[in-house]
């Protein structure tokens, strides 16, 4: 295959400088109404391209199809990538930059000096000495967390559609918005978008494929306390935020959270502390790859919490409530049962050079949902690194191959 790195740098620039971050606290769908920004943009850049059913619904969702070129019925795929960025950090006014034969040495941000990129802290970046990376400029993430995705997948539709003699049947493209605060799936409606199976390009360095999520709940717990007034609080007063404040700091610190965590250990992570002295709640993420241990997880920090109260006359009168939302289930339990759906992947990955490196994610995808909803999705990977931060970067090199990974796998051999 014959790709242009400079065209594709240049579209992921594009991508990335357009404000898509998904907003964690609103109520609306999707979450942020300027990830619609991008969205429009891509479907005028597919009909553009001759894609003629592309088109973006009431929830921010593109759908489009690139049409068979064989008579035969053939199993329609989809390749899915999501458009918002984390609220984790800044994605206003991000400023890509291009290095396009980077040497090695460490890379200082020009908006914050303070924020350097050295191959000591990423050693993947060694791979890109005279190759090109992106990086921010240091007040913002990148967000190739997915725009890259969302940029291979238009790089194939663009090849797809300019080499009419290949032989594929039809391509599903989903771009889907709110997959960072976990609501990506939410409003899809898979009867429409008429795929059999699927791929998100959502995946970290070359070779990467996954067929294994976290599965994931979101638990609350609620601590009522006991409100007086400060200058009348003797033996009323059962302070809510000094509760919370126990609470976390009856955690295990070296074990069962994620600065102390890989591979498939699961852990519990506080991920949002709020209220006052009467009322507080604290949100964790609640991670692990086997299912059934979740509950394990609630369980073991409920006991801990209550213990806090129990023990402690000053909290006498507190009350604790836990409140737990399912998120999303490891998608290997869909997907064993669809072995071809990989098999075929792996076959592209060797295909074009690439050898692939299966591990599961300590995370979440938006084929987690899906394939849980009836459309089996594996990950592939994109080359995005040190996501959600300001140190994210990429490598042109990487979404190439995987531009080439794609085209290959539509292909009928």
């Amino acid at each position: 295959m014959e790709l242009n790195a400079i065209s594709v740098a240049e579209r992921f620039m594009r991508y990335a400088k357009i404000d898509t971050q998904s907003d964690p606290n609103s109520l609306t769908f999707p979450s942020s109404s300027n990830q619609k920004n991008l969205s429009e943009l891509l479907v005028a850049e597919l009909l553009e391209i001759g894609i003629k059913d592309a088109h973006l619904d009431e929830y921010g969702y593109v759908m489009a199809t690139i049409p068979s070129t064989v008579t035969s019925t053939n199993p329609v795929i989809c390749f899915c990538a999501h458009v918002d960025t984390a609220p984790d950090c800044s994605g206003t006014n991000v400023k890509p930059i291009l290095h396009q034969q980077y040497d090695g040495e460490p890379i200082v941000l020009p908006d914050d000096t303070n924020q350097v990129i050295t191959t000591n802290q990423y050693p993947y970046l060694k791979e890109f000495i005279g190759d090109m990376i992106i990086t921010a400029s240091g007040k913002t993430l990148l967000g190739a967390d997915d725009k890259a995705g969302v940029t291979i997948i238009m790089e194939m539709a663009k090849y797809l559609m300019q080499h009419s003699e290949m032989q594929h049947g039809d391509v599903k493209i989903l771009f889907t918005p709110d997959e960072e605060v976990g609501r990506g799936t939410d409003k899809l409606d898979l009867k429409k978008l008429g795929a059999d199976y699927g791929y998100t390009l959502d995946g970290g360095e070359i070779g990467c494929f996954e067929m294994e999520t976290f599965s994931a709940d979101y638990l609350v717990l609620h601590i009522d306390g006991v409100i007086a007034h400060p200058g009348a609080a003797k033996g009323v007063m059962q302070n809510a935020i000094k509760v919370a404040g126990h609470i976390i700091a009856a955690l295990p610190q070296n074990e069962w959270c994620p600065e102390h965590t890989e591979n498939r250990v699961g852990f519990i992570h506080p991920n949002r502390i709020e209220g006052g002295a009467e009322k507080a709640r604290i949100e964790f993420l609640v991670r692990d790859f086997d299912t059934e241990q979740l509950k394990n997880h609630a369980n073991r920090l409920f006991n801990i919490a209550a213990e806090i109260v129990r023990s402690n006359t000053d909290f006498s009168n507190v009350k604790l409530n836990m409140e737990i939302t399912e998120q999303y289930r490891n998608m290997r339990e869909v997907l064993d049962h669809h072995p071809t759906i990989s098999e075929k992947a792996l076959k592209a990955y060797k295909k074009v050079g690439v050898e692939p490196k299966i591990s599961p994610i300590r995370g979440g995808t938006d084929g987690s949902r899906m394939s849980f909803m009836g459309l089996p999705t594996p990950n592939i990977f994109t080359g995005m690194q040190a996501i959600h931060s300001k140190h994210e970067w990429i490598g042109v090199r990487d979404m190439l191959k995987a531009i080439e990974v794609l085209v290959n796998l539509v292909e009928i051999n």
